[in-house]
């Protein structure tokens, strides 16, 4: 099996514990993170291979990044090791009608402050059939986004198949650059676009008709048939067009589902129930994980798609934002045992 490379910023996420508030706490958990980074580990722990690019600094903290990379099998020898600083991201955990709240610290991070040039993408992609980016990593400065679109052309002129997970962030995107016209130039490149039911109307202005997502049980699947062909119009080179669909009840229960496009007919995996939330950060990567390994492995795109939500549902379950799952973990959910019974 050819490799997966992905491309983007890892970042040290500190934490109060046990859902305490940033002001009740004295001390914060540490997990490391970022989308491409959960993707890598999410296909890793389902035994493909795997790269993940970024740049990190070269001091004691970088290295505590990276040795959690390598510990979960991800290959780390194209990171750059070069800046001062890894980003961080503080996370105050939400329950029930209080939602979580994210704070990022990673202005001047090593990765925003990556060149052109200083990766060599031909070198990287030589054993690799698919490359995969977010929408976080153009949003972090003009440097990222200068790179990731570097990393595109060198990808399409091989013929990888070419990834994206949309990711809207509203808090970054600061440097001056429209997220839509930046967007708009990357995602053109992409066979696989994925969104939540928010991303695509946030970047690109289509939106779904009759749809809230504030009332979380109300969000029609069918609705999002229509944003995906919209979509493939205005992306031509895009294949299949994936949204994930979350039914927020409260914080702690969600409603977790997907469609698929593939630019003649639509595929809807079964909703699942999350009723007791552990962490839902890294969620969509997971999901992107999942989807990834069953279009390259499974038999046709309603069993990628099913395999896909079921490993989401399952990181929902586990603190972190790496889901740290198996292939028999997943398998068991899609033949229906939820029970969620001891092993012995």
């Amino acid at each position: 099996m050819k490799e997966v490379v992905t491309f983007g910023e890892i970042m040290m996420r500190l934490s109060p514990p046990n859902n305490l508030r940033f002001s009740q706490t004295n001390t914060f958990e540490i997990v490391f993170g970022g989308g491409e980074s959960n993707v890598a580990v999410s296909l890793a722990n389902f035994g493909v291979p795997v790269s993940f690019v970024s740049q990190i600094p070269k001091n004691d903290i970088g290295d505590y990044a990276i040795m959690e990379l390598k510990k979960r099998n991800v290959r780390t020898d194209n990171i750059l090791r070069k800046g001062n600083r890894l980003g961080i991201y503080f996370l105050e955990t939400g329950a029930v009608s209080r939602g979580s709240k994210v704070i990022y610290d990673r202005s001047n991070s090593s990765f925003s402050q990556v060149d052109l040039k200083t990766i060599n993408w031909s070198d990287v992609f030589k054993n690799c059939d698919w490359f995969h980016w977010t929408g976080i990593t153009p949003s972090i400065s003009q440097n990222a986004f200068n790179v990731c679109l570097e990393a595109l052309k060198v990808a399409d002129q091989m013929g990888i198949t070419i990834s994206t997970d949309l990711n809207y962030r509203k808090k970054l995107w600061k440097y001056g650059k429209s997220p839509s016209s930046a967007m708009s130039e990357l995602v053109k490149y992409c066979d696989i676009i994925l969104g939540n039911e928010e991303d695509v109307s946030l970047y690109f202005d289509i939106k779904p008709k009759n749809t809230d997502v504030i009332k979380g049980d109300q969000i029609d699947p069918n609705q999002y048939v229509e944003v995906s062909k919209s979509l493939m119009k205005k992306f031509p080179k895009a294949k299949k067009i994936i949204t994930t669909l979350r039914g927020s009840i409260n914080a702690s229960n969600n409603l977790w589902s997907g469609v698929l496009y593939d630019g003649k007919k639509a595929f809807f995996s079964k909703t699942h129930n999350i009723t007791h939330i552990v962490d839902r950060v890294g969620g969509g990567d997971s999901f992107m994980a999942g989807l990834i390994y069953g279009l390259r492995v499974l038999k046709d795109d309603q069993d990628a798609l099913e395999f896909a939500a079921a490993a989401s549902s399952l990181k929902h379950t586990i603190k972190g934002d790496f889901n740290l799952v198996t292939i028999d973990e997943v398998n068991r959910i899609l033949s229906g045992d939820t029970s969620g019974r001891v092993s012995r």
